[in-house]
Formats: C-alpha cells, structure tokens, sequence
C-alpha cells in the first residue's frame, strides 16, 4: 500500500531545532575536552563493570525491580524509551502511533559545574500513522537538559522533551506530545507485567562481551485517549507496547542494522523478535526473541528457533533505501507460522536534525494458520552508515 508524507518541520520547528542543534553541539565541544567522573548507581545481582568513559557496562545478574526501573539509569551512556501501538476511532478507523524519548550521554560528569555543561543530549520521535487516509506524519526533537528543556528523571519515571513526556500515575503510563496540528494523549493501563528480554538480566546484541543492554517491555496496554490528526481530534481505544533499554556498548561497527518487531495476538499471546544485519549480509547468532504467553509468563527463544524472510520490498524514493515491507516468520517449535504486512509502505523517518538516523517504523498486520494480530516493525541500517557505528559513536 503506498502512502502519502506530511512535512514534519513547520518554519518555527525547524527555527527551534536549528537554535537547540547549534547550541548542543557548541556545549557538546566545550565540555566533552573537560573529562569526566565515573557515577554509580547499584543494584543487587549485578557487578559494577565500568567502560573508558567511565560509563557503567550492562552486566549479567542485574535484577529487574519496578517501578524502580521505569525511571532514567543514568549512570549507563545510552537509554531509550518507545512506547507504540495500534488504535482504533469510535466508527473504525484504524491508526498507529509511535512516540519514543532517547538519552546519550556525552560526559559521564562533567569538571566544569555550569548549568550550560552538557552530560546528555535528549532526543524524541512522534509519528502518527493515519492508515485509511494512507498518510503517515512524524516529528522530531533534540535538547540538552541543562535548562529544564528535557531530561529524564532517576528517581521516580517522568522523561519529557519539551511539553512531549511520558510518566506514571497509580500504575498507568501517561504519553502526550503535539507539534503543529498533530496531537497524542493516552492512557495505557498494563494489561501484562514487566518481562525481562534476553537471559540472566542482558540482551546479548553483538560477539563481544559488551555488547549487551538491560532491556524490558510491558507488551501489552489497553489504551485510551485522544489523537489530533491534521486538526481533527478523535477518541481512540487499542493496544499499546513499551520498550525500555539501558546500556552503554550494545553495537560493534560491523552490524549493519537490526529488524525488529513487537507482535500482538489476537489470542492473547505477544512476540518480540530481533534480527542484526551484519555487513556482509549475514544474520548475526545473537539475534533472538521473547514469546509471551496468555498468562504472562515468558520464553526466550534461541537464534536457531525462528526464521525471518522478506518477501516484498519498496524503495523510499526520498532515502532510496529497500525496505522489506512484508516478512515470513516461521518458528516452528512453537506453532507459529505469519506473515507480517506493512499497513503503509512509507513509514519512513529521515531524522537528519535529531539522531542523524533513517529509518523505517510502523504498523504492520499479522496473520497466519489461527493466528492474527497486530504490531509494529522497526528496521535500521537500510541506508547510512552502519547503526553499530553510530551507536558507537554517540551518534
């Protein structure tokens, strides 16, 4: 299904990100020459391993504890937030939303004390797909928290980018962001606990013991709110899927990119699966997956238990990047047989004035032998340079 893009950037927006740039990247080359201090936050489980820039390393043995984990982990280098999900308007209209909140750290502490020093740059993504209209619109932020811009707090879940934010409130997650005439107010009520991705509290990512995250999800919300869509509000109910990851070297310079994908059932049941591109075309074997079973325990499942194929791809004519917009996904050790279908072909985000990323995020169907459901598909490195080097890199 083809698609139609809105501009993302009005002449005020893009006013603002062009000031926030300069000024992050001036504070950026004042203060990364000034050094740093190693920070440290415990947990029980896990030891303390800590990297050249005196970042904490992600370790085996961490131990999950929430809503103590929801909140910023700061003494970790990068940290991301997603929330995304599959909603539906009172007469059916069907749409997909992604807001998402990123930390990189710079300067573990920086010498200099001045409320202009820069520790993290904060970046945020809103995209909204009106899948009827066959439109997809999106919205980017960069900050530095110095001023109160953005930031994410340690000690009890808020992180916000401007008047965007995500936060609790007696157990339920509350997400707004608005740009223009686009608007997203939800409240998601957990409808499964916490589960913990990867073995042993990490996720592996990459053939060096580093390349590992702590990284969690609550794979399934009942959401309820409002959207703006091109200044038409709507009341809207759905399901709902949150990502949160910490770490700080998850990516070696070889791994092209990843395909990611968070699938809801129709049963009940929900699945995460990733898969890493290596630069020569190869699966990397730390590729894996979590399959979430009705009554909320989890399985991990191996490298050698699922197969990802593409099987129709489409060309962004503003990147020029193929994206496989349709997967066949067979895992046969647990009766799974799908096949994932982009709702709109052009979910693309060219993030030029934030992560410096292009990307492809949005909703996709699901179906297959007694199985259908609902989801979102993320794919990297389809164009750039390499997404391992620029995590890497800090950018």
């Amino acid at each position: 299904m083809n698609s139609q893009k809105s501009g993302v950037r009005s002449q005020k927006s893009e006013a603002r990100i062009a000031c926030r740039v300069l000024v992050c990247a001036l504070c950026v080359t004042i203060f990364s020459m000034s050094g740093s201090r190693a920070t440290d936050r415990t947990n029980k489980g896990a030891n303390f391993v800590s990297s050249a820039g005196g970042w904490r390393e992600a370790t085996a043995g961490y131990e999950f504890s929430f809503p103590r984990d929801h909140a910023s982990h700061p003494e970790y280098r990068i940290e991301w937030w997603y929330y995304r999900g599959n909603l539906e308007t009172e007469d059916g209209k069907r749409i997909g939303y992604q807001l998402t909140f990123f930390r990189t750290g710079i300067v573990n502490r920086p010498l200099v004390a001045s409320r202009w020093a820069v520790r993290d740059l904060y970046i945020a993504h809103f995209a909204i797909t009106d899948i009827e209209r066959e439109k997809f619109h999106w919205f980017e932020r960069i900050n530095r928290a110095g001023i109160g811009w953005a930031g994410a707090e340690a000690n009890a879940y808020r992180v916000w980018n401007e008047d965007w934010q995500a936060r609790l409130d007696a157990g339920d997650h509350l997400i707004e962001a608005a740009e223009e005439n686009f608007k997203l107010e939800l409240r998601l009520t957990p409808e499964k606990k916490e589960i913990a991705h990867g073995e042993n509290g990490v996720s592996r990512k990459g053939p060096s013991a580093e390349n590992t995250s702590h990284y969690y999800s609550i794979a399934r919300f009942r959401a309820q709110g409002r959207v703006m869509i091109e200044g038409r509000s709507f009341d809207v109910t759905g399901a709902s899927w949150m990502d949160h990851e910490f770490g700080t070297n998850f990516f070696e310079s070889e791994q092209k990119g990843w395909d990611w994908f968070s699938i809801q059932l129709d049963d009940g049941r929900e699945l995460m699966l990733f898969r890493i591109r290596q630069a020569d075309g190869s699966i990397d074997p730390r590729s894996s997956g979590t399959l979430i079973e009705k009554n909320g325990s989890a399985i991990h499942i191996r490298f050698d238990e699922f197969q990802l194929t593409p099987v129709s791809v489409w060309r962004s004519e503003a990147s020029g990047a193929q994206y496989p917009v349709e997967w066949k996904l067979e895992a046969p050790r647990f009766d799974l047989s799908l096949r994932i279908r982009a709702a709109l072909n052009d979910q693309e985000l060219i993030t030029t004035e934030s992560a410096g990323v292009t990307y492809w995020e949005g909703s996709v169907a699901v179906d297959g032998a007694g199985a259908q459901g609902r989801g979102y598909l993320e794919m990297t490195g389809y164009t750039g340079q390499s997404i391992g080097a620029v995590m890497r890199d800090g950018r």
